[in-house]
């Protein structure tokens, strides 16, 4: 059981004006899609505001989790709400692969879906990286801060393994209570076989040490604001 003083469980808090423009810049993504369908009268990218909604999920979880001190206190329930929280993080990345149907779609602007993707995608990014945030706080507060880096690259390197296994593989988060064996074997045989599935292996280190980056990229550029 832990107990955290006010002063630390202030650390956790996100600015009210970040939310707020996280959700405007949300809401112009989304009418940017639907003046696509009304001009072109297509729903090709229909699919992303779903994928902005599973982006947002970590986001939530973590909001949750910060507004309800009883689990960060509680180690099995807090243990069980990171699972939960581990299991959809990679969502808040995957949009970023979104923009391979670029290639596929010609019924408006490239430039105009650029935009649409990219808007969608900056979203996500930025739920997740908040998300990353709070997560990162809360370890540093009860392990200390050299757990707490160390989490983060074990969390974008499973976001990024994640992201392949979406994509390529085509498995959804719930995969994992629906149909959990043929993820496994799925999983078990690139961890196996390395050689024989360096596809997977290339783009989940290029995905994690980019993702890793971006994350204290903008951690450090909020400290820098924060500070001027």
């Amino acid at each position: 059981m832990y107990k955290l003083k006010n002063i630390e469980l202030a650390k956790l808090s996100i600015s009210s004006t970040i939310h707020d423009w996280l959700l405007l810049s949300s809401a112009f993504s989304c009418l940017l899609l639907f003046a696509r369908m009304i001009v072109t009268g297509s729903i090709e990218y229909i699919f992303l505001p779903w994928n902005l909604f599973l982006a947002f999920v970590p986001y939530w979880i973590t909001q949750w989790i910060t507004t309800n001190i009883s689990i960060i206190e509680n180690k099995w329930k807090l243990l069980l709400a990171c699972a939960i929280w581990l299991l959809f993080m990679p969502n808040s990345f995957y949009i970023i692969t979104d923009l391979f149907h670029l290639t596929h779609v010609d019924s408006a602007p490239k430039w105009f879906d650029l935009l649409l993707i990219f808007s969608f995608a900056w979203n996500g990014i930025i739920a997740g990286v908040l998300s990353l945030r709070r997560i990162e706080q809360i370890a540093a507060l009860l392990k200390g801060n050299k757990f707490s880096i160390a989490l983060v690259f074990g969390v974008m390197w499973l976001s990024a393994f994640g992201i392949y296994i979406g994509r390529f593989l085509r498995f959804n988060s719930w995969d994992v209570v629906t149909d959990p064996f043929s993820l496994a074997a799925e999983i078990l045989a690139i961890i196996v076989n390395p050689f024989e599935n360096g596809f997977a292996w290339g783009m989940t280190i290029c995905y994690s040490a980019f993702m890793t980056l971006l994350y204290f990229t903008v951690q450090k550029l909020g400290e820098a604001l924060a500070k001027s």
